[in-house]
């Protein structure tokens, strides 16, 4: 926070803003991006779900429709016809589609390894589907497994090697492990790949776009709230703080600041105009009060020094200056104890006078040994009186030079 307590208030409100929305912005664009995956993954998967099902469906129908058919046109198996089926059904798409067994009798059937796996999991847990997004050649994919189980039109080719049609014995001879299928038993499973690369890639693009357009809005947000902002409040209290600046640095208090609305603003420089008129009638009539206070004084016989609390002279008449042997100039901000050859006694009655409201050397004839400027020593009687100025009291030495 230190590089912030150095800056403007316009500044900072800038930067807290534009990282406060460039935090909700980027949250927003990330939650989207999040979403669209989600969606894009949910729709692949309900394609993928539907194709299966056809192609389940597809493979039931010929079963139990085809009778003899397969032994004069091999496309007719119910297999192969479903198999290519899914092939024209997601011609020019991006799934892959195939059937497959760990009893499989065509090689194209054979299952990798992570479909190896999911046969496993069927076989072993009854599994109803299984999904997921896994690397398949370095890139990701959505793999889809749904079970095939035999039923009794499929027993006709993959019961027993004796009821077989005999164009399948012919092919695959006794013993073979695609023979020995059991109603119920899972025969297979109906494969779907989506490759996600190109997908995630939209979706990374979408998210880019979308990043793009909430900076260029975040950026017109910080511009045009500064500027309105500046305009409306931090210019106006930047005019006020300078004025008290200003009247601080030159005591001119006829510094008058042009109102804007009735708002906070425009009552903070109502406030300020009437402090500055009220303050300007008191300093007008201190003024008077002074003037008044030195002709009475400068009439006076013996001389006078009006001083402060702690001594410093703030009035002198000509008959002071004589005796100091210094001019007004020289005598305003001179210590009076400084003078005193008994300075500390007169300085202690004068604290007393602060701390308990009275004092011995008030109001009392005292006898002092004073010293002029250069050094010189006279005696006199010294006179101490208190009045009160813009709420401090304030002390008038009167000097009578003795003879």
């Amino acid at each position: 926070m230190r590089m912030l307590s150095d800056r403007s208030v316009n500044t900072k409100f800038n930067i807290i803003a534009a990282l406060l929305l460039a935090a909700l912005f980027l949250s927003l664009a990330y939650s989207n991006y999040r979403r669209e995956q989600a969606l894009i993954l949910t729709t692949a998967v309900d394609n993928a779900r539907s194709i299966a099902h056809q192609i389940i469906e597809t493979r039931d129908y010929l079963s139990q429709s085809v009778t003899n058919e397969p032994e004069h046109n091999y496309n007719l198996i119910p297999q192969v016809a479903a198999t290519q089926i899914a092939k024209r059904l997601t011609s020019g798409s991006r799934y892959y589609v195939r059937q497959i067994s760990l009893r499989y009798r065509n090689p194209g059937n054979r299952p990798d390894s992570f479909e190896t796996a999911q046969l496993a999991t069927f076989r072993d847990t009854q599994a109803r589907e299984v999904w997921q997004v896994a690397g398949e050649k370095g890139k990701k994919a959505l793999r889809y497994l749904l079970p095939m189980k035999a039923d009794q039109s499929c027993l006709a080719c993959h019961g027993t090697y004796d009821t077989a049609p005999r164009f399948v014995r012919e092919r695959f001879p006794r013993g073979h492990y695609s023979y020995g299928y059991r109603v119920g038993e899972v025969i297979g499973a109906v494969s779907v790949s989506v490759p996600m690369e190109g997908l995630y890639h939209e979706v990374g693009t979408n998210l880019a776009f979308d990043l793009l357009y909430d900076g260029a809005v975040l950026l017109a947000f910080v511009l045009v709230s500064g500027w309105l902002i500046r305009r409306t409040i931090l210019t106006p209290v930047k005019n006020v703080a300078e004025s008290i600046a200003d009247v601080a640095r030159t005591g001119n208090f006829s510094e008058r600041l042009t109102g804007r609305g009735n708002d906070e603003i425009g009552e903070l420089i109502g406030s300020f105009n009437e402090l500055m008129a009220e303050l300007d009638r008191k300093t007008l009539q201190r003024k008077e009060s002074e003037d008044r206070y030195r002709n009475f004084i400068e009439i006076a016989q013996s001389p006078i020094v009006t001083f402060v609390g702690d001594g410093k002279i703030v009035i002198s008449n000509q008959k002071a200056e004589k005796l100091f042997g210094l001019t007004k100039q020289e005598l305003l901000g001179q210590c009076i104890f400084e003078f005193m050859e008994n300075g500390e006694a007169l300085r202690a009655g004068v604290e007393g006078y602060f701390s308990s409201g009275s004092s011995d050397l008030i109001g009392a004839t005292v006898r002092q040994t004073v010293r002029d400027v250069c050094g010189n020593p006279f005696e006199v009687d010294m006179v101490i009186s208190v009045s009160q100025a813009d709420q401090n009291p304030i002390f008038s030495a009167i000097l009578r030079p003795l003879k």
